[in-house]
């Protein structure tokens, strides 16, 4: 197969509509077809069920916010309306399905928590909301004056749901009984450092916490026994030397194993990091030019010879060739415009 299916949430300002879709020919390699799949409020965050039926986004509905489901066609990547759930307030930054796909998770920046919807697995519906985790505290950072959830997520066995705090340098794991989030386990990491996203090793032994505020890569060692993680190393995502304003992004791990990517917006650039098979320690690669402004994410596409990355402020995609032996990567185009670009995401070969 050399053509792949993509999504893109945006943010719905300017020209922007909601999520759009586009075609990667790996053959030609070129982005085409791009295009509004489904108009809606604010989707800066969507997800792809394993079994590619459905597409799930936040959801921005006038003064309030929530997570809505669509319908995917496989074969033309159009996106047909479920559902929606919302309530008061916020819309979440952050939505994430498990593979059973009855259950999704969101997390929510403003409101500092993570919620856990019922999904119908036969129509992809969202149904009731089954348990909501308000997190608590603050950090040092002008921006850590109360909980700022950013990412949740499953674990690789789904034995548990993970959180990361921006606003009180956490990450906390819980685990899901009758429904229920219960925290069994958190780890405080440094303070001021802003964790933001998690990308966990496919071993299952390693995770890599991406910090916003410090811009920074955590190396974690996880126990999936029981949830908890130690920390290894921090590794910085930028040069020594930038005094610049910079917020870490989006991270990513290779299905190998060998190779984390992690973002970084206003450095505008894409740190390739090789990891220590014994360790999980990571050694710096290079930084690829993000070629473009607030490159808020990127993704693999399913050969994982390509990655695609999207720059919010600059409203363009990046097409790169990515090497799989060294992991640096090649500019192939980056003239591929979608306003305002925030999260990218493929269906699942």
């Amino acid at each position: 197969m050399s053509k792949f299916i993509g999504y893109v949430g945006t943010y719905t300002k300017g020209d922007s509509k909601g999520v759009y879709t586009f075609t990667l020919d790996t053959d030609e390699q070129k982005i085409e077809d791009v295009k509004l799949a489904a108009t809606l409020g604010n989707p800066t965050y969507v997800t792809v069920s394993q079994d590619n039926r459905f597409l799930y986004s936040v959801i921005k509905d006038g003064e309030s916010g929530g997570v809505a489901a669509y319908e995917i066609d496989s074969q033309t990547g159009d996106l047909k309306p479920v559902n929606h759930n919302v309530s008061e307030g916020a819309s979440p930054c952050h939505v994430s399905v498990n593979q059973a796909n009855n259950q999704v998770l969101t997390a929510n920046y403003h409101k500092g928590t993570i919620e856990l919807y019922s999904v119908n697995s036969q129509t992809g519906g969202i149904e009731s909301s089954q348990s909501v985790v308000s997190h608590q505290g603050k950090g040092p950072h002008e921006r850590q004056e109360k909980p700022h959830t950013h990412f949740s997520g499953f674990t690789p066995d789904e034995r548990y749901v993970v959180a990361v705090d921006l606003g009180i340098d956490k990450l906390i794991t819980y685990a899901v009984e009758n429904g229920s989030l219960h925290e069994v386990s958190s780890l405080s990491v440094r303070p001021g450092s802003g964790p933001r996203h998690i990308a966990f090793h496919p071993n299952g032994k390693h995770a890599y916490l991406m910090t916003e505020i410090s811009n920074e890569v955590v190396v974690l060692a996880y126990d999936s026994s029981n949830g908890s993680f130690t920390e290894l190393q921090y590794i910085s995502t930028i040069p020594e030397d930038f005094t610049e304003n910079s917020q870490g992004s989006a991270i990513h791990i290779s299905k190998d194993g060998k190779f984390v990517y992690a973002a970084n917006r206003g450095h505008n650039s894409i740190a390739v990091f090789q990891v220590n098979e014994a360790t999980g320690e990571l050694t710096l690669v290079e930084m690829a030019s993000s070629k473009g402004d607030w490159p808020r994410d990127f993704v693999f596409d399913p050969s994982e010879k390509f990655i695609v990355g999207s720059n919010q402020e600059s409203s363009n995609l990046v097409l790169y060739a990515r090497d799989e032996q060294t992991g640096k990567l090649t500019l192939i185009d980056s003239d591929i415009t979608v306003p305002y670009p925030v999260c990218v995401k493929f269906l699942h070969s």
